[in-house]
């Protein structure tokens, strides 16, 4: 059994769905694998995401410590960048994996269609 932020987690994979589970945190995630990321490079990146959608997702990401967001003030316009923490790096082995399952599994299932 685990616990985070006073709910239990029965199994050590309930515990990563936490992290990563739903419909978007690990497409975001994947898409900031290679580096950091201003907000609407990664809005451009999944164009099927709504802008409050991908907020409230970056914001829970950052609230784990899996994304750490960084915000430039020096000149304007206001930058902010989203990257992978050293925590958020740990995830990569499994999003790498899920990534994977992704690319063959059109071959396997009569339901996937690749367009």
């Amino acid at each position: 059994m685990y616990t985070i932020d006073n709910k239990k987690y029965p199994c050590c994979t309930s515990v990563t769905m936490r992290f990563i589970g739903g419909k978007w945190k690990a497409v975001i995630l994947y898409h900031l694998i290679e580096g950091a990321k201003r907000y609407n490079e990664i809005r451009k990146s999944i164009p099927t995401i709504t802008e409050r959608t991908l907020s409230l997702q970056l914001k829970q990401l950052e609230d784990d410590g899996i994304v750490d967001r960084k915000v430039f003030t020096e000149k304007p316009p206001l930058v902010v960048e989203y990257e992978l923490t050293e925590f958020g790096k740990t995830l990569l082995p499994v999003l790498e994996v899920i990534t994977d399952w992704g690319k063959t599994a059109p071959e396997r299932s009569k339901k996937i269609i690749r367009n």
